[in-house]
């Protein structure tokens, strides 16, 4: 189906503007009108298939194949332009991260309960693969703290069923990174990405909360050395391990002065950078490496003093310390997997991959913005995904985006994600020069380190007040996930917050409200600042169309032009209508529409006898009983413009819906449709019978698209998109001339209109310019009357029905 020629010549006999809108000139205006007339092309919208949509959406092509696997290796489109400049830019940026990578990757494998080369080992694999996958030139991928808390929990529970892996808990972390790793790559190759866009940001930031306060608050017992007692379980609720601390502060020891004071002074460090970056800010990116480096320096000078401490007896130390860190990759091999630890911590999956994903992909999605680039949501999957299957062979542990250290990478002037190979190299480094230095570190300093890293994961204030500003719902939720991540455990915090959030998304659907819209005649108003004081009106005016409630915040004192006088009525539906919320729009609809027009038959049923039970009126209807200023029904114009998708129970119910009202109406109620979206809502009404009748309309718009001579109607080409359109031969296919709303009984005015606007028809023209035809094509197909491009279209349609000598009159008479 497609594009159809008609046009005006000599022959009054063949005079029409299309096929169905023929009419012969009955005056001298009209014949001269015919020497020039208006050259059509009918216009029949193809009806989409099942077989056209699975070639285009589900069939790949060899291209769509071919793109596909370049994909998967971002790298390939960047590399081959590397230069010099990018260089210097990763250089800085990966000695940087590197530097903080190195004791947050020891402090995190603490979180995780494995031994602290372990860290580095996670650090090493995530940065040196993510950046073959990346489409992040800012994110860092390795140990984090939420994700090591979850790793630490999950041995905590698993290792006691599974006590020949007591002594080796890095084999369950590992056979955990390999299914994660599996689970989060066949998400990434499958294109459901998508599905991270379900969890909303008050999840996220609860979730990040609640982690943050259970994680620091685990960390307190180590910085003030009161982890000794055997009673004290860290793991424990975060209100439990708050109660504990108090319970257990009188054993306190010296490793309270290293880890307050070290704890201090980072803060206190970065209190002066920040200052100092605002007072003078020529200085700022001084003052940013300054801060940066904060980390490294007190653990240097913290190691240093722990040194001192503990040099005369370093085997029975005065504090806490590290102690042997061995020299290289030792716990390198093919990782165990088997369906003995697995069943272990199957229960544990859920959450663990959730924190894959949404610390991932909401730390790049964040920086991206940033830095006005776009990632890819699935390739970042596919790397975080391909990093935890290949980290174990490494003995690398679950690893994804970290927040602080992303902020950092890109505070340093990062280029391109070659930058994470630089990190890795010194990782390396210190993996094998470094051990001897590490065996000083206090464990009282990590913990400081860590609490004050996760500091910055807790939401701000003012971030959680613009929640209750913008959805009070959402702002409860947030809370409910935080206190349940602190009297329970994170688990339970993420899943309250997306099952919370779900419900409330389903309940927005379900209850979505749809609304009766009236039509308001709008003028344009300049303010002009240079001009008169007080605004002018320009004379353009067009319709708009809100809601009779004034439910959108519009001037009560504006009164929409309603058309139930005549028995026709517009609502508007504001959601996807769906099977969750069609029972609801329409039984709001067909209560008001029954409340404010009558029915067509005084008494429907009868006798007494006939009539339902649930009918409260009276005993013996009559005329006295109805309010005869109430219009009768005619037509109703569903304004579609808000809906995406439409699906079986949503179209039944609007069958049922026509059969209600074509009983309380007497009549057939004619139906409307505006503003539809796709052709498979369009597929949907006509199966159902609301498409109309295959004649063509009476009332629809056409739009100019050039005169005669620039328009081939004979070429018909096929675009992409399976839709036939008109080939054009010159520039001027844009012609604009004003869209035409045509019906069979003003066909000639129309034509008027047209040689009145045309700028090439008018009185001074001589007969030549006369004899320029302009062409117009329907917008929407014309064999669909109740399909309508817009509202003023569809209330036009419907009130030409209404008049003296339509069918639908002579039906009603």
């Amino acid at each position: 189906m497609g594009f159809k020629s008609s046009s005006r010549d000599s022959n009054p006999e063949q005079n029409s503007y299309n096929p169905d809108l023929s009419r012969t000139p009955t005056n001298a205006a009209e014949d001269k009108l015919a020497g020039s007339g208006t050259n059509s092309i009918e216009y029949i919208e193809p009806i989409p298939s099942v077989r056209t949509w699975v070639k285009d959406t589900v069939v790949p092509t060899k291209s769509g194949i071919k793109d596909y696997i370049i994909s998967l290796f971002p790298i390939a489109t960047w590399i081959y332009r590397y230069n010099l400049t990018w260089f210097i830019g990763d250089l800085v940026a990966g000695l940087t991260v590197g530097v903080v990578v190195i004791p947050q990757g020891m402090a995190y494998a603490k979180l995780a309960m494995l031994p602290p080369e372990f860290g580095l080992y996670s650090s090493f694999v995530g940065v040196v693969i993510y950046f073959m996958f990346a489409t992040s030139k800012d994110i860092t991928i390795g140990p984090v703290a939420v994700m090591s808390t979850l790793v630490g929990n999950i041995l905590t529970e698993t290792l006691p069923h599974l006590p020949q892996y007591k002594d080796t808990p890095w084999v369950i972390a590992g056979c955990l990174s390999i299914i994660c790793g599996c689970i989060v790559t066949a998400i990434g190759l499958l294109r459901l990405g998508f599905i991270v866009d379900f969890i909303p940001l008050p999840a996220i930031a609860a979730f990040m909360t609640g982690s943050a306060l259970n994680i620091a608050m685990g960390q307190i017992p180590a910085l003030m050395g009161n982890n000794s007692n055997k009673n004290y379980n860290t793991r424990a609720p975060t209100y439990l391990v708050f109660g504990n601390f108090f319970k257990y502060i009188k054993d306190c020891n010296l490793n309270a002065a290293i880890g307050l004071t070290a704890l201090f002074l980072l803060y206190l460090i970065r209190f002066i950078c920040n200052y100092g970056s605002k007072r003078w800010p020529q200085y700022k990116r001084h003052f940013f490496f300054a801060s940066t480096l904060r980390t490294v320096f007190v653990i240097l000078l913290y190691t240093l003093i722990s040194w001192l401490i503990n040099r005369g007896d370093p085997e029975h130390p005065k504090i806490s310390i590290l102690k042997t860190i061995p020299r290289g990759f030792k716990h390198m091999g093919v990782p165990v997997v088997n369906s003995t630890i697995i069943s272990e911590f199957a229960g544990k999956l859920p959450p663990a991959v959730i924190v894959l994903l949404i610390e991932h992909i909401s730390i790049s999605k964040s920086f991206g913005r940033v830095n006005n680039y776009t990632i890819n949501p699935n390739q970042e999957l596919i790397a975080i995904g391909v990093t935890n299957l290949l980290g174990p062979f490494f003995g690398a542990y679950p690893a994804t985006g970290s927040f602080s250290r992303t902020a950092i990478k890109s505070k340093a002037g990062v280029r391109t994600p070659l930058a994470g190979l630089i990190t890795g190299i010194m990782v390396v480094i210190a993996i094998y020069a470094l051990p001897p230095v590490f065996y000083y570190i206090s464990n009282a300093l990590l913990a400081a380190v860590i609490i004050h890293a996760v500091g910055d994961l807790i939401t701000a204030p003012k971030t959680i007040m613009s929640f209750w500003k913008i959805s009070p719902f959402e702002f409860i939720i947030f809370w409910a996930g935080v206190l349940v991540s602190i009297f329970s455990s994170i688990d339970n915090g993420i899943y309250t917050t997306v099952i919370a959030s779900a419900v409330l998304t389903l309940f927005r659907i379900a209850k979505a409200k749809g609304r009766f819209i009236g039509r308001i005649l709008v003028y344009e108003q300049v303010d002009n600042k240079h001009g008169p004081k007080s605004p002018t009106l320009t004379g353009k005016h067009r319709n708009v169309y809100v809601p009779l409630d004034h439910s959108d915040g519009t001037n009560p004192a504006v009164r929409p032009q309603a058309t139930t006088s005549q028995g026709i009525f517009i609502y508007r539906i504001s959601e996807a209508f769906l099977y969750p919320n069609a029972t609801h729009f329409t039984d709001h609809m067909v209560a008001e529409i029954t409340k404010q027009s009558r029915p067509g038959n005084i008494n429907p049923y009868g006798s007494l006898g006939n009539r339902p039970w649930n009918d409260p009126g009276p005993r013996h209807k009559t005329s006295s009983h109805i309010n005869t200023n109430l219009p009768e029904l005619r037509a109703i114009i569903l304004d579609f413009s808000g809906v995406p998708h439409i699906d079986v129970t949503s179209t039944q119910n609007l069958v049922d819906v026509r059969k209600q009202l074509d009983r309380h109406a007497d009549c057939s109620v004619a139906w409307h449709f505006a503003g539809i979206q796709n052709t498979w809502i369009k597929r949907s009404l006509i199966s159902a019978g609301f498409g109309g009748s295959d004649d063509t309309k009476t009332v629809f718009s056409v739009a100019s698209v050039g005169v005669k001579q620039d328009y081939d109607v004979d070429q018909i080409h096929t675009h992409a998109d399976g839709l036939t359109r008109p080939l054009y031969k010159s520039e001027h296919e844009n012609s604009d001339i004003a869209n035409l709303e045509l019906n069979k009984s003003t066909v000639q005015e129309a034509r008027i209109k047209d040689y009145s606007e045309s700028p090439s028809l008018n009185e001074s023209n001589d007969n030549r310019d006369l004899e320029q035809t302009y062409v117009h094509v329907p917008i929407l197909g014309v064999n669909r009357a109740n399909f309508h491009i817009d509202l003023d279209e569809a209330i036009r349609a419907a009130e030409s029905e209404l008049r003296p000598g339509s069918v639908f009159k002579q039906a009603l008479e």
